[in-house]
């Protein structure tokens, strides 16, 4: 456990130092080519830096956050675009939007008259109390989920992998939240979410585009998204952009992913993650393509299709998401290291309780 720390601290200062060099020198190189080949150093280090760590949890959130998050907001840097466009005022501010998973919501043009609204007050003040309440209540449930693990022997392999699939969800959720904290401390960010509740989606669309880890979703738009329906609207139409443009996005999802599985797996990829991507891709692509062939005729029964996307999700997810991390035991890997993290903790918490106690 000391020495995986050890090596993530120092993943931690190669990386804070490979984005100060972007900061104060790539920004002041020209945009496009030249800046691109400016920091395409610090994306190649970023691919290899995850390989220093060998637990699932860590290695996996730093993939994820270096890897997919900080070298895709580097590539729209290179070409004066996302989020890291216009050039941050600082370094620190700089450093966390690259590498956290965060998203600024964008400043009112009626601030001003907003404040003075007190329903408005009101209502921000109740949606933040409410967040922080389901916060404390996932918190709980991942607990109980892994008070639970003790007794898998006793459960039905189908019971499990429910567990597996709320654990992912609940643990993701509140990874994302913990390293988008410092960001809001120090620079009093109004930060976007990273999940809206995925299990109240009423559609694929729904699930995937505004509630489903939204940060993924904000930076697969400019750099997929978006140029693949530009490029899709002059060669074949307006008709066929948006499905183009779409598949493209989730046959990207599904590669990182693969990616991300080496980093956690380190065996070469089987593709059945990036099957499930490619699956749910087709299947968004015809929700959507009927919902606009047909405009107001098809039936709106959320409290029917919300329970259905869920079971689809979760069902498809069982089928081609879980098995290689299954095969390749990430699973029970995962469970040890959060009770190996627990005991961790509560040795540091001991030890400074004897050295307050002594002084």
């Amino acid at each position: 456990m000391s020495s995986e720390i050890s090596n993530f601290f120092q993943v931690l200062v190669l990386g804070m130092a490979s984005l100060s060099y972007c900061f104060y020198i790539a920004s002041r190189i020209p945009t496009g080519l030249f800046r691109f080949l400016s920091v395409f150093p610090v994306v190649y280090l970023f691919i290899l830096l995850p390989l220093r760590l060998s637990s699932a949890n860590l290695g996996g959130l730093t993939a994820f956050l270096l890897v997919w998050l900080a070298n895709f907001k580097l590539l729209l840097f290179s070409v004066s675009q996302g989020p890291l466009f216009p050039l941050p005022p600082n370094l620190f501010h700089f450093i966390s939007v690259a590498c956290l998973p965060i998203k600024i919501k964008p400043p009112s043009s009626s601030s001003t008259a907003l404040k003075k609204n007190t329903n408005h007050v009101i209502k921000n003040a109740y949606n933040h109390k409410t967040q922080q309440v389901l916060l404390v209540i996932k918190v709980v449930l991942l607990g109980l989920i892994y008070y639970a693990y003790n007794y898998k022997q006793n459960f039905h392999m189908s019971f499990i992998l429910v567990l597996y699939c709320c654990n992912m969800y609940l643990q993701l959720e509140l990874l994302l939240v913990i390293s988008a904290t410092p960001a809001r401390a120090l620079f009093g960010f109004e930060l976007e979410p990273q999940f809206n509740e995925p299990y109240l989606s009423t559609s694929l669309q729904d699930f995937w585009g505004r509630r489903w880890n939204l940060m993924v979703t904000s930076i697969l738009r400019p750099t997929v998204y978006y140029p693949i329906r530009r490029i899709s609207t002059h060669l074949i139409g307006s008709m066929w952009a948006h499905p183009m443009a779409v598949m493209a996005s989730f046959v990207v999802s599904g590669l990182m992913h693969e990616v991300m599985y080496y980093y956690v797996t380190r065996v070469p990829p089987t593709w059945e993650v990036f099957w499930f991507f490619i699956l749910h891709g087709v299947c968004l692509v015809v929700e959507v393509t009927a919902k606009r062939a047909f405009p107001g005729k098809l039936p709106s029964l959320s409290a029917v299709y919300g329970p259905l996307v869920v079971l689809f999700v979760a069902g498809t997810s069982v089928w081609l998401f879980w098995p290689q991390l299954l095969r390749n035991g990430v699973d029970e890997k995962v469970i040890a290291e959060f009770f190996i993290t627990l005991d961790f903790v509560k040795k540091i918490v001991l030890m400074l309780m004897q050295f307050g106690h002594e002084k």
